[in-house]
């Protein structure tokens, strides 16, 4: 899965995935330290343990928080994070299966660049990218070429050899 390269000077207006999302009762906002625990277990349950490790480095920086919660009906809809696994990172991130759709992960998506560039960042790395095609027309990020091992190479390269001794 390769990396993708966000221009957080240039980003569009998130301003139609706001609304689509507060229409189907989605708010979003920076997490609280009382957070911690419920966006972990949220995290752990719906994506694993490596992308629960990854966001509790968000709770571990000081402050603000690097990361944001979307939340619909009193329960964690999504979560995204950024400086987790290296600076100038975005992510992980992710949207509980019934949520999708909304508008909610391109409005989580927006709050994180939107903080990085506040920080100083012109630029922001999408690591280990899955649906290239969302961030492309979300944000228009693009495919760092030559990235497809990238940071988490390692990683990749050990699931699929814990995958093949499981054969």
């Amino acid at each position: 899965m390769p990396d993708m390269l966000a221009r957080l000077y240039d980003l569009p207006s998130p301003a139609p995935y706001e609304a689509r999302a507060a229409a189907a009762g989605v708010r979003v906002r920076r997490m609280d330290a009382w957070d911690r625990a419920p966006v972990l277990r949220f995290v752990r349950e719906q994506f694993g343990e490596n992308w629960a490790s990854e966001a509790e480095m968000a709770f571990s920086g000081g402050h603000p928080i690097t990361g944001f919660v979307a939340v619909r009906e009193g329960e964690i809809a999504g979560f995204a994070v950024y400086e987790a696994s290296r600076r100038g990172y975005f992510g992980p991130t992710g949207v509980r299966p019934d949520v999708r759709g909304c508008g909610a992960g391109a409005v989580l998506l927006f709050r994180c660049l939107e903080s990085m560039r506040e920080m100083g960042y012109a630029y922001a790395v999408i690591g280990g990218v899955g649906p290239a095609e969302f961030y492309a027309k979300v944000c228009g990020a693009r495919v760092i070429e030559g990235s497809e091992r990238g940071v988490y190479g390692d990683l990749a390269d050990e699931a699929r050899e814990r995958a093949a001794r499981r054969t």
